[in-house]
């Protein structure tokens, strides 16, 4: 694959199951040849909503550094883990830093919802589709949820084979999207 694709782990939060996830989303890109790489939200400047945002678009080193690799990234996969009945805050304020409309229009994107309760961020995941799909982006259709995610980890790896077969569906999708 020509174009590499970025995993967006979707929090800042310590510590956080979506990234050993992404993780694994990585091995899966891996094995099917396609190149991949990873942007942990755990990993933004602390005041990057004052000092990278907004009127200070550019203006951070640290920040520039992930809206590079966004903008040059032509596909991607956000594990979106559900807060509050919705996604993270620190993922809005992540996107809100990009640069408009270039970082996002017509490009492609996956999902994937997780969540310590039922619902396996279903609500997460959609409103977060609405968001990407106002960027212009092109987010494929099928979105696996994790519901009950920490009863389906041992360590830092999936156990649930539904779970591990919907991340390889949805990776060659992704390849073929």
């Amino acid at each position: 694959m020509t174009n590499p694709i970025t995993i967006i782990v979707g929090t800042n939060r310590e510590p956080a199951n979506s990234r050993h996830i992404a993780q694994q989303y990585l091995e899966i890109l891996a094995s099917k040849g396609a190149l991949a790489s990873i942007i942990d939200l755990a990993g933004l400047p602390e005041d990057f909503v004052f000092s990278a945002l907004y009127k200070n678009n550019g203006k951070n080193e640290a920040f520039n550094r992930f809206r590079k690799q966004m903008k040059e990234s032509q596909k991607f996969v956000f594990l979106v883990p559900e807060y509050n009945g919705s996604y993270p805050g620190v993922l809005k304020a992540f996107i809100d830093g990009m640069e408009y409309p270039g970082t996002f229009r017509g490009k492609k994107a996956a999902l994937v919802g997780l969540s310590s309760g039922g619902q396996g961020g279903g609500l997460a995941v959609s409103h977060f589709t609405d968001v990407l799909n106002y960027c212009g982006t092109h987010v494929l259709a099928f979105k696996p949820k994790m519901p009950f995610i920490e009863k389906h980890l041992e360590g830092q790896k999936i156990t649930n084979n539904v779970y591990l077969r919907d991340l390889e569906l949805q990776a060659e999708q992704l390849i073929g999207f």
